[in-house]
Order: C-alpha cells, then sequence, then structure tokens
C-alpha cells in the first residue's frame, strides 16, 4: 500500500449563501483545491453530502458535480454518514490512492442547508437519528446531546460555565479565520444569557445552520513533489469506527465509542501516541462534544475537559490547540462538508499558512469528525514532511 499525501487544498467563506446553488460552492472550493496542487488531471472524485436529497432536491450528485467541476467522464462517488460525510468521503479518496487505483484524488464536501425553513431543516437533520425511537418520540440533536450533558454534568460535576467556555474560545478562532460564519467574540455571560435550546444547552452552545464547500487533492507520496512545491503534508494514518445510533442502547452517554476505537486505529496506523498530537481539529457540533470528544480520544481523563477548557488548555496558544478554524461552532457546520474542512485546517496549519491563527512549531495534527449523536467517527493524523 502506497502513502498518501494532502497537495491542495480549498474552501470558501461559509456561512447563508443565498445567491449560489449547490454546485456553485462546490465547484468553487474544488477549483480552488485543483490550483492549490498544481495538477491538471485528475483521476477520480469523493464527495461528502448528508442529505442533498432533502435540503436541495438533487440526488445522483456525484455524476452531476463531476460534470459541473469540469471532469467528467471521471469515477465520481458521493459518501454519506450522516455528519461524518466528509471524513469518510476522505477515507475512500485515501484508500484510492493507497490501493494504485488512482494517482490524483479530488475529496470534497458540500452541503447546502439555508434554502429551506428550520422546521424542514430539523427534519433533514434528524434522519441521522434513530427514526423508531428518538424522531417518532419528538426528540431534536439538541435534545440528545443536552442528555449528554446533562448525564457529564451529573456524573462529573461539569458546569454551564465550562461548556460556554467551549463556544467562547471557539468564536475567538473564529473571529480571526476569514471564512468562519461567525467572527466575533462571545463571553460566558452573553451564552448563559442566551435563548435555552434543550436544557442545560443554550443556542450560543449549538453549531449553526450552513451552506459551504471544501475540497482538497490527494496523491501517492512518491509522486507528492512532482505536482507541488508546497510544504507536503502525509497522511500518517486514520480510524473508523461505528457505534449504536440511539443513546438508549448505549451502555454510557457519557461517553463516544466510536471516537475512542477510531481514534486508537488512527494512533495505531501512524504509530503516534497521543502525546505527539500538536493540535486537534474536532467536532464541536454542540459545546458538549467538544469536552466528550476529548475525552473519548484519551488526551483528557473523563471528567477533566472542561476544567481544561477553562484553564485555557485547548486555547490558539495553549497546550492542546483545538479547533483552531473557529469549529464548527463558528466556522459553521454544512454537514457534508465539514470533515474536508478539517482536513483543509490542519494543512493550513501544517504549511504555516494559517494566517493570524497560526500555532508555532506545528508538525502533527489530527482531525475528528462524526455522524449524529455519535452513531460514526473517522479519525486522520496528518504530518508535515
Amino acid at each position: 500500500m502506497r502513502d498518501v499525501a494532502v497537495i491542495g487544498i480549498g474552501m470558501n467563506k461559509w456561512g447563508e449563501a443565498w445567491n449560489k446553488s449547490l454546485e456553485e460552492i462546490f465547484v468553487a472550493a474544488a477549483l480552488d483545491a485543483i490550483k492549490d496542487s498544481g495538477v491538471d488531471k485528475v483521476d477520480s472524485m469523493y464527495v461528502g453530502c448528508m442529505t442533498s436529497g432533502l435540503f436541495n432536491q438533487q440526488e445522483h450528485l456525484a455524476s452531476k458535480l463531476s460534470d459541473y467541476s469540469g471532469l467528467a467522464p471521471i469515477p465520481a462517488t458521493r459518501v454519506e454518514s450522516a455528519c461524518a460525510s466528509g471524513g469518510l468521503a476522505f477515507k475512500c479518496g485515501v484508500l484510492d490512492v493507497m490501493s494504485g487505483s488512482s494517482e490524483v484524488v479530488l475529496v470534497g464536501g458540500v452541503e447546502k442547508m439555508t434554502d429551506v425553513g428550520g422546521d424542514h431543516a430539523t427534519f433533514a437533520l434528524a434522519t441521522a437519528a434513530d427514526q423508531n425511537y428518538e424522531v417518532y418520540q419528538g426528540v431534536t440533536f439538541p435534545g440528545l446531546y443536552a442528555m449528554m450533558a446533562r448525564a457529564h454534568m451529573d456524573r462529573y460535576g461539569t458546569t454551564s460555565e465550562q461548556l460556554a467556555a467551549v463556544a467562547v474560545k471557539n468564536h475567538k478562532n473564529g473571529r480571526l479565520n476569514p471564512l468562519a460564519q461567525f467572527q466575533t467574540d462571545i463571553t460566558i455571560d452573553s451564552v448563559l444569557n442566551s435563548v435555552m435550546i434543550a436544557d442545560p444547552l443554550h443556542i450560543l452552545d449549538c453549531s449553526p445552520i450552513s451552506d459551504g464547500a471544501a475540497a482538497c487533492i490527494i496523491c501517492s507520496l512518491e509522486k507528492a513533489k512532482e505536482f507541488s512545491n508546497k510544504a507536503i503534508v502525509k497522511v500518517s494514518g486514520f480510524g473508523h469506527a461505528t457505534d449504536t445510533i440511539a443513546l438508549h442502547h448505549r451502555d454510557d452517554l457519557t461517553t463516544l465509542k466510536a471516537v475512542s476505537a477510531a481514534t486508537e486505529k488512527a494512533l495505531a496506523m501512524a504509530g503516534k501516541k497521543h502525546e505527539d498530537i500538536d493540535l486537534i481539529e474536532l467536532h464541536d457540533c454542540f459545546t458538549i462534544a467538544e469536552i466528550i470528544v476529548l475525552e473519548s480520544m484519551g488526551f483528557y481523563k473523563p471528567g477533566s475537559a472542561g476544567q481544561a477548557t477553562i484553564a485555557g488548555e485547548t486555547a490558539k496558544n495553549g497546550k492542546l490547540p483545538v479547533n483552531t478554524s473557529g469549529g464548527l461552532k463558528s466556522k459553521g457546520h454544512p454537514v457534508g462538508a465539514t470533515g474536508v474542512a478539517q482536513i483543509v485546517e490542519i494543512t493550513k496549519q501544517l504549511r504555516n499558512e494559517a494566517g493570524d491563527r497560526q500555532v508555532d512549531n506545528v508538525r502533527i495534527g489530527l482531525t475528528q469528525n462524526m455522524g449524529g449523536s455519535g452513531g460514526s467517527s473517522i479519525v486522520n493524523i496528518l504530518e508535515v514532511l
């Protein structure tokens, strides 16, 4: 199996793209990635998209985006794993290159979520939950994560202030990201005084509805230097795991087994330890998610990630920077694009191209993308050579 490198990245500003179609925002990101890579030919394409059928009434997306990108007749595949669709698309692309089936692969992610009303968007996103036992009972994703937050609070004494600190930190990072949906600072008080969505989660504990796309170009490591004169970012390892979708089928609501398993696999494949990781982009769809993910990955002991956030350990200049892009909370969360955008941010950081949010002396970065309330999770480890 061949080693794989990321040689090109592209992303547009996320938010509410009222005057652009799903196809337009995807093509813009894809062309930016191709230009950044220096390649003049793409052999295949993988696209992460959760639910274009419900948001945009458009299925058969792979063929359409290949056509609109000017890449047909290359083989193109649409990948779906709820909010982990982008991360899974990246894994599929990496495996394609590793196997030798393709030399150069475009991996993209896209979602256009604001063309429907709030009720429709809630319905579309709820398809990632258990329809029989959760959605039928009226539970939404804020409600599911609120149950996880309450369980964590009851067991470990986690506080609403600690949850709010996650949002404050990520907005502070997002303010430095010109592509982020929200580029404004918030305070712990403003989070705690914002509208309660599902106790204990306020609206500022929740990631937004977003339009956006992200893309990257990957190829074999042996060919990377021929295509690009930029710093070479190697895909050192990846892990993929699943868990039950329904929360009531889980033994413990305060941890995410799929995240733990995917992290163990990625670290083992990369030959790395937790202390080798310099920064992380993770799936903070809700503030409690960042805390539980950090603990489930093994970077913090159960019940300690909230305290570490308050102490500044996960800030841009902290012990372990987390979500320098602003995360889903500030950068936005067009669900199919999120996992690819994490690759874009880590690649920028490893290339020393992140501007005002650049972290000093980073060599190894980790991304963690998950679907629904943790029913699937993808972890990737990248390092600069």
